[in-house]
């Protein structure tokens, strides 16, 4: 699970709120943890490989919304394994654990331990944040034709620096000048707090805006190719809005009961005594929902692949092969009807006029095929109802 509780741990005087949680059934919760963290961990890499039945065929070329989901999946899976890992330790050496709630002297290693699993987790995270924020840019980028290949190295800066940035930001701050002190006042803690959760608040404000646009620039892109808003192009739009729709629901169900969980334990740490009888509702919810943190946050990973690609099934082929992306099947179709020499009579103009008209019906099914890229049966619709395909 990603929360900034868990670099809070490591402080050797720790907030009561941090306290009450990281306590309340280590063995249970570390237990959940792996449990989750290895379910979705296994159910991902299953989605993300090749499977039999699959026509074979050859890709050319790649599309950066395909890196980018790449990307994002490769990030839930390392953070996977840094749960695993941590939680992992945890049941095994709660001795090796207990010596991070004193100031030892002759280790360090507990400490150590402690501040690089809670980075690792939360590093790997944040870049997913910053990699589903540049999902959603690069899908508007490419329906407005001004995205590709090419700024996907912009992409990388962006995702990892600013994640790398504001990680690094965060800790020092928080642990300045010692794990001993870090949690003596407010201005240790709040700097920290912000920096992780800012990526996360990103995605949950600006994706929604940023997909909604792209769906209304695509709704326009249909309607202009042809001239006519058909049904294979309605249902084609309805589905890049559904996955779209998947993928924010996904977002929300995981990550929601951190801004829940957080928000509770701000408040029981303005209290003056969190175990008053007063607070026991709120101590309640607080830890049950940082039971189902440890549920939701690993799952991540699974449920992205099913908002991206669906269920791609059991049946493994272990052969690697290419996928073709759609629009290079349009091209190679199209080159084939056009094969024949149009008649010499035409006029230059005609020529002309054509030329361009196909050159602009194939950058929007391409943009189309890009956004829609592991649906196959929006993928066979648009290749029917295609311009290109009809042999303009």
């Amino acid at each position: 699970m990603a929360s900034p509780r868990l670099e809070t741990y490591c402080c050797v005087n720790r907030d009561a709120a941090t306290q009450l949680v990281m306590n309340f059934q280590p063995e249970v919760f570390c237990g959940v943890c792996i449990g989750s963290a290895s379910v979705s961990l296994l159910l991902t890499i299953l989605q993300l490989l090749p499977k039999k039945g699959q026509s074979s065929r050859k890709m050319y070329k790649a599309s950066s919304s395909s890196t980018i989901l790449l990307l994002i999946s490769i990030c839930d899976i390392l953070g996977g394994l840094g749960m695993i890992f941590r939680s992992s330790v945890w049941l095994g050496f709660p001795g090796f654990i207990a010596n991070i709630s004193v100031v030892n002297r002759t280790s360090v290693w507990p400490s150590a331990f402690c501040v690089g699993t809670a980075v690792w987790i939360q590093l790997l995270y944040s870049a997913g944040f910053w990699w589903l924020f540049c999902y959603a840019v690069d899908s508007y980028l490419v329906v407005r034709r001004s995205a590709g290949l090419s700024t996907i190295v912009l992409y990388h800066m962006m995702a990892w620096g600013l994640a790398v940035m504001l990680c690094v930001e965060g800790i020092t701050l928080l642990y300045y000048p010692s794990l001993s002190s870090c949690e003596n006042g407010l201005e240790h803690a709040i700097p920290h707090y912000i920096t992780t959760y800012v990526p996360l608040l990103l995605v949950l404000v600006v994706n929604p805006v940023l997909f909604r646009r792209t769906v209304s620039a695509v709704a326009s892109l249909l309607k202009g190719r042809q001239g006519i808003y058909t049904e294979n192009e309605r249902r084609l739009g309805t589905e890049i809005q559904i996955r779209f729709f998947k993928i924010m629901l996904v977002f929300v169900i995981c990550w929601s009961p951190n801004l829940i969980n957080e928000s509770l334990l701000f408040y029981l740490e303005m209290q003056p005594d969190i175990n008053e009888m007063l607070l026991k509702n709120i101590r309640s919810a607080a830890l049950i929902t940082w039971i189902i943190m440890g549920i939701l946050n690993p799952m991540q990973g699974f449920l992205f692949t099913l908002g991206f690609y669906g269920w791609t099934g059991w049946r493994v082929d272990l052969k690697w092969r290419k996928r073709e992306i759609p629009w290079e099947s349009m091209s190679s179709s199209t080159a084939g009807e056009n094969a024949y020499p149009s008649p010499v009579n035409y006029q230059s103009n005609m020529h002309d006029s054509k030329k361009i008209s196909t050159t602009d019906s194939q950058q929007t099914d391409e943009a189309i095929s890009m956004l829609s890229e592991g649906n196959t049966s929006g993928d066979d619709r648009l290749t029917r109802s295609s311009p290109i395909y009809q042999g303009w």
